[in-house]
């Protein structure tokens, strides 16, 4: 973990670009909870880099989720987690995506086709470019590069009735 501490502080970041100033999880805050939840797990599963980024890439989407879904508690007056996404995933900057929405789809595109939900989480959630996220997957580059732009195509669809834009 230390070794990847601040690339996952800097991804962290980047998820919450935009977000309103009394937002209350913080980046440092999203890496130290996706740390206690990664810090219980098996570390013989996790042989490389690209393994180690794919369940801190799960963790940081499950954070994220329970956050939105506390957020929109009537105990706490609801709201959506917006989460800001990178030029690098291949999504715009200025665009914002509902966590709770882009979940639900996600879950959706996970039973259409697993390989697909599995290369959007790395990239976006994980930030990992399509040679690591090939690396993590043992696949190609080329087959993460067809299934990320399946899997935004797809979800762009599935988003539009209502959720902001963001996928480009």
């Amino acid at each position: 973990m230390p070794l990847v501490y601040e690339e996952l502080r800097a991804l962290a970041e980047i998820h919450f670009e935009g977000e309103s100033v009394g937002h209350t999880l913080q980046p440092t805050a999203l890496v130290h909870e996706v740390y206690l939840r990664m810090a219980g797990q098996d570390r013989a599963k996790i042989a490389t880099r690209g393994q180690f980024l794919a369940l801190a890439s799960e963790a940081m989407r499950r954070v994220l989720v329970d956050q939105a879904r506390r957020r929109l508690s009537q105990k706490r007056g609801g709201d959506w987690t917006r989460v800001t996404l990178t030029d690098e995933c291949g999504l715009s900057r200025d665009g914002a995506v509902d966590a709770l929405a882009l979940d639900r789809v996600l879950d959706k595109l996970a039973v259409l086709d697993p390989d697909a939900a599995r290369v959007v989480t790395l990239r976006f959630f994980g930030g990992l470019t399509e040679i690591e996220t090939g690396a993590a997957m043992g696949r190609s580059e080329r087959w993460v590069r067809d299934q990320w732009r399946f899997a935004r195509a797809w979800l762009r669809r599935e988003l539009e009735g209502g959720t902001p834009r963001g996928l480009t």
